[in-house]
Parts: structure tokens; C-alpha cells; sequence
């Protein structure tokens, strides 16, 4: 299970599916190499799989499927499980049980907190929502589908190639 706590309330998810795990799996390896590990690409970032994100101790407390940092902003982990600076980047995997608790309760809290953008991945219907932070709301950027190949803030100088997303790894 995954726990978070939004406004003192308590939600309890299962751990995700093959679907959601091949997403984030992909989309890290994807992301992470080029901006985190900087080969190929500009470095410069922090990526995290399912960060404990403590926006308000005891009261909002978020885990998002993947989250990225500035290196400029945090430059190292923290030595225990509580990440206390919100992220610049989300993005949340959507499964039939959180859809509504990304949506409507988590992103209104990511804007509130300046988290500069966010991406919100659907396995069921095979799309992408590129989301932005504009004075203070969420601005819909760009969307994508299917087997699509695409640049995205704040990653544009990489190209993502959302077919391999869906697809399984080829059989040795």
C-alpha cells in the first residue's frame, strides 16, 4: 500500500499494477538518463520514484509516481524518507482508484506549493497531459497518445517515444 495525507485525511492506494509500473519504469529510464545521470543530455536534475513529499508536517503529505527536482534547488537527497522542498516536476500514472485524488485533490496542492509542472499519464487510454503552472493554475500544454513521439516541458531537449510505454520488452 501507499499511503498519503491530504489535509489531515488519510489515503491508502494498492501498489500499482504492470501497466502503471511499466510507465514509470520506461519514462524514468527515458527522463533519467539524459537529466538526471546527464548522459546524452543537459543534467541538471534530481529524479525520484515515489517520493514522501512533506508539504505541511502531519498535514499534507503526497507520493508521486515520479518527481523531479532543479539540481540548483536541491542538489542532494535527503539522508531519511521525507522530501521537505516540493518538486519542480510530477508526474502521476493515473489507475482507476487514484484518478480522482490526482486530479482533484493532489494537482490543486502541487499549484498552491509552485510545482512548475506536472504530467499526467493514463495507461487505460494511452495519453499524456503536459501540464503547466501559470499564475497559480494549471494550464493544459500539450497532450499526446498512442504511439506518439514527442518533447515536453520541462524536457524538451529529449524526445520521448510514447509507443515504448505500452510496449513489453522484446523476448529474449
Amino acid at each position: 500500500m501507499i499511503a498519503e495525507l491530504v489535509d489531515g485525511e488519510l489515503y491508502m492506494s494498492p501498489r500499482p499494477g504492470g501497466p502503471h509500473g511499466r510507465v514509470t519504469s520506461v519514462l524514468t529510464m527515458d527522463i533519467g538518463t539524459p537529466y538526471d545521470r546527464g548522459r546524452g543530455g543537459p543534467g541538471g536534475w534530481l529524479l525520484i520514484h515515489e517520493p514522501e513529499i512533506h508539504f505541511e508536517l502531519n498535514r499534507l503529505v503526497l507520493v508521486p509516481d515520479i518527481a523531479g527536482w532543479r539540481r540548483e534547488r536541491m542538489a542532494t537527497v535527503p539522508s531519511d524518507h521525507r522530501f521537505l522542498i516540493p518538486p519542480d516536476w510530477i508526474c502521476e500514472v493515473s489507475s482507476p482508484s487514484t484518478y480522482r485524488l490526482d486530479r482533484q485533490r493532489e494537482l490543486p496542492i502541487y499549484a498552491e506549493y509552485g510545482v512548475r509542472h506536472a504530467w499526467l499519464v493514463d495507461p487505460e487510454r494511452q495519453a499524456v497531459e503536459i501540464l503547466r503552472l501559470e499564475s497559480e493554475h494549471w494550464v493544459l500544454a500539450n497532450t499526446h497518445g498512442g504511439d506518439d513521439r514527442f518533447r515536453a516541458e520541462p524536457f524538451e531537449e529529449v524526445e520521448i517515444d510514447f509507443a515504448s510505454f505500452w510496449d513489453s520488452p522484446p523476448s529474449p
